[in-house]
């Protein structure tokens, strides 16, 4: 037995650490207590330095502390020489290197870092991009690191291009890091902008000259040129061809494919004599309370007109109702003249209402706004025809890949959404099968699609009539776009609730919606035209009218609605029961 030693018990250890760590805990206390004290009678002075960083070593994420410290040297900043506080800044950046290495992902320790960044008389960014390059090649997803070398990025004034090449070493390195394809999303619009538009950037103001209401939205997109483009569909090809099943590629395909945010237009005025109400619709959401909407009838301005959403829920919607003066348009021998002016985005949209005419308006068709597809150039297209082949190639060797199945659905959507129908409304059914987790996504994102596919079907028939039975909907979506429409049909569906935003179809006649799973009718009680309603077969066991603050006549035809709503579901039920 001689020469061995001994081995403690298990009960021995765990005694030993108990009592390691309550003397631990006694110090951090002891310590804890004398910052609190010192603080609260407002000593700033280096103890108080040497003592929070005494416990900050061991908890970097205690954030009281990093503020007290951020008080004790503004302070010191009063007392001392620029070099004194150079060489007081580069110890603190010191410090938090320490701090880094016991927690790499602190809040606290990057936030200070970027502070005292800030504060130093003559900042080394070169050391300290050199230190992002060391964080990240230990862990490619520090988004703490991403967000302070965008910081020092701006700070230094490091060339675009070279950022660039940083994210091509990662992402030759590994193409799996998502954070670089996400970084060089940001970069590539600064360095090859989009011809017509400025590159992106946050700091630059909104240009607010006039802009004609036909103008496509292209115009004022955060896009990449179209030669840089192609590079980026051959280099995020090879990433996942490597790795189909890796998601970081797959999610930059997306945006690469992605389209510009819309320019912000009036893209519709209506106006009809009876009523003699006015819809304005626009290319997003707005609150026209606040936007300076400015309604001239016959080249005079309208004083007393009031906005309204189209539903009162909406503070911001994408149409916008009001009334016109008893009188104004409802003779239908005189021919009027309405412009709407959107003051705060310099722009305006004409409307003219013939003699005749109950009704008129002016649009831009979404052809024209490209809500659904832009317009290809020839080489474009013939690179997107390719990927769309190759992406096929990799479904033959990878049947199960859902990203593939995906993104052969965009680029479908991208190269002919009409043409491409059918194979799209498979890839979905496949889709659903591979990943069932998401079936629910899938299904709305093929409603969405089938939704766009009839509108443009609409548009080119010139009709105003939306058809979709029988295709499986299970949501509404683009219901902005449908303004115009006076006949729906909606039946044979999975669709469970007529949302609020389908107050906005102003126009609607006639609605179909036989044989869903509808529950909620809080969309139809703003429709002034409404005459005829079937929702056999729903899920309807009572109808409810919200109160809401809507002119006299419209609250006298949603009462009488109301009223045959309730009485035609009380004799199917008794009905029923027979």
């Amino acid at each position: 037995m001689h020469g061995r030693v001994k081995v403690k018990s298990t009960a021995q250890q765990e005694e030993e650490k108990r009592k390691g760590r309550e003397k631990k805990l006694k110090v951090y206390l002891t310590v804890r207590d004398a910052i609190f004290s010192k603080r609260s009678n407002g000593e700033l002075d280096e103890e108080a330095l040497q003592f929070t960083q005494q416990l900050l070593c061991s908890n970097p994420d205690f954030a009281t502390l990093w503020n007290y410290r951020r008080e004790i040297l503004l302070h010191l900043e009063t007392v001392k020489e620029e070099d004194e506080i150079q060489k007081l800044y580069e110890a603190e950046l010191f410090f938090i290197e320490t701090c880094l290495k016991m927690n790499p992902k602190s809040y606290g320790s990057w936030h200070h870092r970027g502070w005292v960044s800030s504060r130093l008389p003559r900042p080394d960014w070169t050391r300290e991009l050199s230190l992002c390059d060391r964080c990240l090649s230990l862990d490619d997803r520090n988004f703490h690191c991403w967000d302070y070398r965008r910081l020092v990025v701006k700070a230094s004034g490091v060339p675009v291009d070279q950022e660039l090449q940083f994210t091509d070493r990662l992402i030759g390195s590994n193409f799996s890091n998502y954070s670089s394809w996400h970084y060089r999303s940001t970069l590539l619009p600064l360095l090859h902008p989009e011809p017509g538009s400025e590159p992106a950037s946050p700091c630059r103001k909104q240009n607010n000259t006039h802009t004609s209401p036909t103008a496509s939205p292209q115009t004022h997109s955060h896009r990449v040129c179209e030669e840089q483009l192609l590079k980026e569909y051959e280099l995020v090809q090879n990433a996942f061809f490597t790795d189909p099943n890796d998601q970081s590629a797959w999610f930059y395909y997306r945006w690469l494919l992605g389209r510009a945010e819309r320019e912000e237009l009036i893209s519709c005025v209506y106006v009809s004599r009876e009523g003699e109400r006015v819809a304005v619709a626009f290319s997003k959401p707005v609150n026209a309370l606040t936007e300076g909407l400015m309604l001239v009838l016959d080249g005079q301005q309208q004083q007393r007109v009031e906005w309204r959403s189209a539903h009162p829920r909406f503070r911001h919607s994408p149409v916008w109702l009001c009334e016109l003066p008893p009188g104004s348009v409802s003779d239908i021998n005189n021919e009027h003249n309405l412009t709407v002016h959107w003051m705060e985005k310099h722009t305006h949209r004409d409307c003219a209402l013939y003699t005749g005419r109950p009704e008129s308006w002016c649009r831009d068709s979404a052809t024209d706004q490209e809500l659904f597809r832009s317009e290809l150039s020839v080489e474009k297209t013939s690179v997107l025809q390719s990927e769309l082949q190759s992406c096929t190639q990799l479904l033959e060797l990878e049947p199960q890949n859902k990203w593939c199945l995906l993104t052969i659905v965009l680029l479908m959507r991208a190269l002919d959404p009409l043409g491409h129908e059918k194979e799209t409304l498979a890839h979905f059914q496949t889709l659903k099968e591979v990943d069932p987790m998401r079936s629910s996504y899938y299904s709305d994102l093929c409603s969405k699609f089938m939704i766009e596919n009839t509108i443009l079907k609409m548009e080119y028939a010139e009709v105003r009539v939306f058809s979709l039975s029988d295709k499986n909907l299970s949501t509404l979506c683009h219901l902005d776009q449908l303004l115009l429409v006076t006949h729906i049909n909606l039946s044979s569906n999975q669709l469970v609730r007529f949302p609020p935003q389908f107050s906005m179809l102003q126009c609607l006649e006639v609605l179909e919606a036989d044989d869903n799973a509808i529950g909620n009718l809080e969309g139809l009680y703003h429709l002034p035209k409404l005459e005829e309603v079937s929702l056999k077969n729903n899920r309807i066991l009572y109808a409810t009218k919200q109160s809401c603050s809507i002119p006299a006549a419209s609250q006298i035809m949603c009462n009488y609605f109301h009223f045959l709503l309730v009485i035609y579901f009380y004799c199917v039920a008794l009905h029923a029961s027979c």
